[in-house]
């Protein structure tokens, strides 16, 4: 019997607020600076001390870009769970169930339409704390929902990346999902409607190598990781030490593979004046003088 663990700690819990009582503090990645959670979720999970981005917990990311925080979620068609029959150290069915326990979620992806500056908009966002935000089927199935109700309603198409990459326990089906949703895309954009990527940290393997990069404007987090293979393993095969940087946001905008790099804090304004040019609307500049108030 821990005489910390089992008796002093729950009484401190009764008398700490529940929103901090598990994480009072985190420790920021880039800096090492301890960060007081209250802090921290005010800036938007950015370090007050070095502007590093934190990832951002999907719900708070769509809260943050649409209209007060309003939009209603799409249900996605569903998947077969395990079509490979897939066992590695633990069997692909076993995953699941547990990241959706832990998440609440089927897959790691969320479709979601609303408003964003006074303009109906729809949103493919996935979920990096769900298998890495990996792409299997149900991501594919989720991009060609988005990309459908898009053309459906003439609505513009933003994702929203935060993946490792295919998902190696669905092998050949998850690879297929790269020319899946890369048509998906597509059939927005001949309907003349724009499609925004945005990349947060990480876009990598599969994702980057598909949809990602495909927008009519990509919009890039500030910091975030983007490439496809990992820095080690191209280091590896070129046998050369990589610059600094490298795969970084800021280097990736450098060498023309994204068009903009933007702070999380004013993600939501830069994206409203890309929809509103495209789109040919005027934003609704009340409601976001309120939202930043």
């Amino acid at each position: 019997m821990n005489w910390l663990r089992d008796f002093v700690r729950p009484k401190v819990k009764k008398i700490t607020p529940k929103e901090y009582s598990d994480n009072l503090w985190e420790k920021c990645p880039a800096c090492g600076q301890m960060l007081f959670s209250k802090d921290l979720k005010k800036s938007m999970y950015v370090c007050t001390n070095c502007d590093h981005h934190l990832r951002l917990y999907i719900d708070k990311r769509l809260n943050m870009l649409f209209d007060e925080g309003k939009y209603t979620e799409v249900s996605l068609p569903k998947v077969k769970d395990d079509p490979l029959k897939f066992k590695d150290t633990k069997k692909y069915t076993d995953r699941l169930k547990a990241y959706r326990k832990e998440t609440g979620r089927d897959d790691a992806i969320v479709v979601a339409q609303g408003e964003i500056g006074g303009i109906t908009s729809v949103v493919a966002a996935l979920d990096f704390k769900f298998m890495g935000g990996s792409m299997g089927v149900a991501v594919g199935e989720g991009i060609v929902k988005a990309a459908e109700i898009a053309v459906k309603g003439g609505y513009p198409l933003i994702t929203v990346s935060s993946s490792g990459g295919a998902r190696m326990q669905e092998g050949i089906l998850s690879l297929m999902q790269m020319a899946r949703t890369t048509a998906a895309v597509n059939m927005v954009k001949e309907k003349g409607l724009p499609f925004i990527s945005i990349l947060t940290d990480p876009t990598t393997g599969g994702v980057t190598a598909s949809f990602a990069m495909l927008g009519d404007v990509n919009m890039a987090e500030k910091g975030c990781l983007i490439g496809f293979a990992g820095q080690r393993v191209i280091e590896q095969t070129i046998r050369e030490k990589l610059p600094t940087g490298f795969q970084r946001a800021e280097y990736v905008e450098e060498h023309g593979m994204v068009d903009m790099v933007v702070r999380r804090g004013e993600m939501k304004d830069e994206l409203v004046k890309v929809i509103s040019l495209l789109m040919h609307k005027k934003p609704n500049i009340t409601r976001l003088a309120l939202e930043n108030k």
